[in-house]
């Protein structure tokens, strides 16, 4: 698609709320601000409105109206989220903005932004959104201006100004008339000072159903059933930000009822449910995974939840405590279900220890979906790597990411959880004490599909790409 190409210092000279209002894109600022403009726009009375609005001399170019909206698109986003207060859009993010750090929070959120990074380097320090899993260069900041923005967000997080040397944690409890989450701030000192990254925690829980997660019916069948044992370990893993929290929070709902007491410790808690007993992880006073479990186990619990399994005490404590009839649910990161195994029996954990008190393992990746507006099939499947050789027959055809105004011009929109579930049954728990891990007759008899499997069917069906789909392919 065809759009204008313009820098991250020019682009943040006006608000997205402007530049859709005027249908304009800034192309240089000197001693003339000089946009580029709808071609069908009124450039008399426009231009004597933008010297008014701007205080400098305005000068116009007029480029084709399907050149500017493609650049509207691509480079102003407009707010996904409606109850985000029209000031997010309305402020002209410039480094001299004492609401700069306000907006962009609000930004952040209302394009369902999961971390905000602020990074200087030698010339110059920019802001980038993770949004999709993605990164995207949104803001530029003078050097000169980056001290005062890093030590208001520091003083808002509890944070020493002082101590510019050392990496630190805190958070922030955002607040507005219609939305309030917290935000985990870390600082971590860098050649050219302190890197920041914020992750916006969402404490809304409302819309998370298991429903919506992306388990095929089968494997949602599979995870309920092994839910309903009394007593066990329901294991998911995978990589960081693959969305584990969230299929955890999910079943907590599910199991989350008048008649059962559930403790939690997780670091962060990232969404609060009414009835479930959170627990903050603070590792700097001794309140680790371990000794949290530790506690729990004297607080008549029926379903336990530790936000992950790191070492090999946490690992040992989540089996003391499913053999002693509980059932825990947790996190682990490995690359497939079956993976799980090996981990923790490296942690130490005796094979049948793990083989009678392993319920369930679920592997998962969060992929990005091609937007159905405008991927395009191709036939022509593009060399696959060497490690994956044995899929070129399986892959059919495939769709390209073109790029549109309804994805921003990146081809894809929203994401999509892929499941490998995997239940311990008697004939792989025997698998599991014998330290057999070779499972693929396993799962052609049970007809349990692999990560792979599912990614391929998405792949023939056009809801991702091949260069979205080739790490899970390779891995697994």
């Amino acid at each position: 698609m065809e759009h204008l190409d313009i820098s991250t210092e020019i682009k943040q000279l006006i608000s997205s709320e402007q530049a859709w209002h005027y249908s304009i894109i800034p192309k240089s600022n000197g001693k003339s601000l000089i946009f580029f403009i709808d071609e069908n726009k009124d450039v008399p009375g426009l231009k004597d409105e933008l010297e008014m609005l701007f205080g400098k001399s305005i000068k116009l170019e007029k480029k084709s109206s399907k050149i500017i909206r493609n650049s509207l698109g691509k480079y102003y986003r407009r707010n996904m989220d409606s109850n985000v207060t029209k000031s997010t859009n309305s402020i002209s993010f410039t480094n001299q903005s004492e609401d700069f750090l306000f907006s962009l929070i609000e930004e952040a959120h209302s394009l369902k932004s999961s971390d905000i990074h602020i990074e200087p380097y030698k010339e110059r320090c920019r802001v980038r959104l993770r949004i999709d899993g993605r990164l995207i260069e949104r803001y530029s900041i003078e050097n000169k201006n980056y001290p005062s923005l890093i030590n208001k967000i520091k003083i808002k997080a509890g944070l020493d100004i002082a101590e510019k040397r050392l990496p630190q944690d805190g958070r922030i409890f955002h607040k507005t008339t219609n939305i309030e989450f917290d935000i985990r701030v870390s600082s971590l000192p860098s050649l050219h000072g302190e890197k920041i990254v914020m992750r916006l925690l969402s404490k809304d829980s409302t819309d998370i159903d298991i429903d919506q997660l992306g388990f095929l019916q089968d494997q949602k069948e599979s995870y309920l059933e092994g839910l309903k044992k009394s007593h066990g370990i329901v294991l998911i893993s995978g990589p960081t930000g693959s969305g584990k929290t969230t299929t955890l929070y999910a079943t907590l709902k599910i199991l989350n009822t008048k008649d059962t007491n559930i403790l939690t410790v997780e670091d962060p808690i990232e969404y609060t449910l009414e009835g479930v007993n959170q627990v903050q992880l603070k590792e700097s006073i001794g309140l680790t995974f371990a000794s949290a479990l530790r506690t729990f186990l004297r607080q008549d619990p029926d379903i336990i939840m530790l936000g992950e399994i790191r070492d090999a005490e946490t690992a040992q404590m989540a089996i003391r405590a499913a053999l002693t009839g509980h059932l825990v649910l947790s996190t682990v990161h490995t690359n497939s279900a079956w993976g799980t195994v090996s981990r923790l029996i490296d942690m130490g954990i005796p094979p049948f220890l793990l083989a009678d008190t392993l319920s369930l393992s679920v592997a998962q990746r969060l992929l990005r979906k091609l937007c159905p507006h405008c991927k395009k099939e191709s036939n022509d499947v593009p060399d696959i790597s060497y490690a994956s050789y044995k899929l070129r027959d399986k892959i059919k055809t495939h769709h390209e990411a073109i790029g549109c105004e309804e994805c921003f011009f990146t081809g894809y929109k929203g994401r999509r959880a892929v499941y490998e579930v995997l239940p311990v049954n008697n004939q792989l728990s025997q698998k599991i004490k014998q330290q057999e891990f070779s499972i693929v007759d396993f799962l052609q008899e049970y007809q349990i599909k692999s990560m792979s499997d599912i990614v391929i069917e998405m792949l023939n069906h056009g809801e991702t790409s091949i260069k979205e789909a080739m790490p899970i392919l390779i891995s697994n």
